[in-house]
């Protein structure tokens, strides 16, 4: 079956998460992702948190699935040669350099457009024009820059960045878009043009409610907070637990069990507080003057919560989630990784795939998490470091035998 962007080729000079990831998905929808390493050593990640002595460590096969490897060292005359001739030949090009680095090679935006206007150029950067520009930025740093850190944890603990790769994947995955459009433009304008995500940009867009909270502050405390109505709000946006951010109450409650992750989260909305009390057995609640509408309930979600709690303690989380859902009262359980890579169910929509690598044999892997019904993703292995630089320099640069290894031995490719 056709796939959504056979016939793209995409020229991949990232690295690590944030550009792989962006790459990655491309790859998924059928582009033909030729990723460039450096000879020898390739992307820095195939080293990084290697739990099998001598094999590319699951950092980097779960980022650089479906794609193709060539080693080229660009600093080279040989190797610009190829990465020029590699510019012509593709629609797209992504790297998530340090900034300048592309441009001090002599690969600026203006050099490139020349060579292939109709080339895509897109970029992930830590932050945007303006005085941190030129600053180098990880995952981290970006959601302590872009609002994440400040909002997410408890109100009496330090600010907290979340397990969720929201500033390297969040970023890639908005590239993604950003390219997408830039080729449905093309096809109208006929010209590339320049896509640029910066980290602190993608933190901050998936932080917007947290912004649409620092504005509400001026009209008064914010009451689905959990600091209302007891405690103080000063003048930026509190960290609020697990409180769901949303305008229907929210928290996490302790299951049957006892460990580190037998929870639930559990959202009260009006339709299901009649259900929710009969089932913790205080149905005198569900017509109490002082505890029959959300307004009554909203300064004391505390002992709310509690009242589920004690009767979710009963069961497993699993359990819970079933009672809940027959009256449709929004819920789910806290699966950790180990429960989530049993999960039967994601293995059969693709979400977990099992990849069969030819050096490190079989492991898990997320799939393509967006699905597409005329373009099925195929999830196969991550290339070995220069896999595909013979096939690449012949069909695509043009090189005969000879010519490839007289680059070998100058160390061009």
């Amino acid at each position: 079956m056709a796939k959504a962007l056979d016939g793209i080729r995409i020229l991949d000079m990232t690295h690590v998460q944030s550009g792989p990831t962006c790459t990655q998905i491309l790859a998924w929808f059928g582009a033909d992702v030729i990723k460039v390493e450096l000879p020898g050593r390739g992307d820095i990640t195939r080293g990084q948190l290697r739990d099998k002595p001598n094999v590319d460590s699951l950092y980097f096969t779960m980022l650089n699935s479906n794609k193709r490897s060539i080693t080229i060292n660009t600093k080279h005359e040989k190797g610009k040669e190829v990465f020029r001739k590699l510019i012509k030949a593709c629609d797209v090009m992504v790297e998530n350099f340090a900034p300048g680095a592309l441009d001090r090679q002599g690969f600026t935006w203006e050099a490139i457009h020349e060579l292939n206007p109709r080339l895509i150029y897109a970029s992930v950067k830590g932050f945007g024009p303006g005085p941190y520009e030129d600053c180098k930025v990880y995952e981290n740093i970006a959601q302590c820059t872009g609002g994440s850190a400040s909002t997410t944890g408890f109100e009496d603990g330090p600010p907290l960045v979340t397990g969720s790769q929201i500033g390297d994947s969040g970023t890639g995955i908005h590239l993604v878009a950003g390219i997408l459009a830039a080729l449905f433009q093309r096809e109208k304008s006929g010209q590339g043009q320049r896509v640029t995500c910066a980290m602190q940009d993608t933190v901050l867009n998936l932080c917007r409610v947290k912004l649409r909270d620092q504005q509400r502050l001026a009209a008064g405390p914010l009451t689905e907070y959990p600091q209302y109505p007891n405690g103080v709000f000063g003048d930026a946006v509190p960290r609020a637990g697990n409180a769901s951010g949303g305008g229907q109450p929210g928290w996490a409650v302790k299951t049957k069990g006892g460990g580190p992750n037998d929870y639930i989260y559990v959202i009260i909305q009006p339709p299901g507080w009649e259900p929710l009390m009969k089932l913790c057995g205080r149905a005198e609640l569900i017509a109490d003057p002082e505890w029959a509408t959300p307004e009554k309930r909203l300064p004391k979600l505390d002992q709310c919560f509690a009242i589920v709690e004690q009767w979710a303690m009963t069961l497993d989380k699993l359990a819970v989630m079933r009672e809940l859902n027959k009256f449709d009262i929004p819920c789910g359980p806290i699966l950790d990784m180990r429960e989530i890579a049993e999960e039967q169910s994601l293995r059969e929509t693709g979400t977990v795939v099992e990849v069969d690598h030819p050096k490190r044999g079989k492991f898990l892997t997320v799939g393509n998490p967006i699905k597409l019904s005329d373009s099925p993703t195929d999830v196969t292995p991550s290339p070995l470091l220069g896999e595909h630089t013979d096939e690449i320099l012949k069909s695509i640069v043009g090189w005969s035998d000879a010519e490839i290894a007289a680059a070998r031995r100058d160390g061009a490719v």
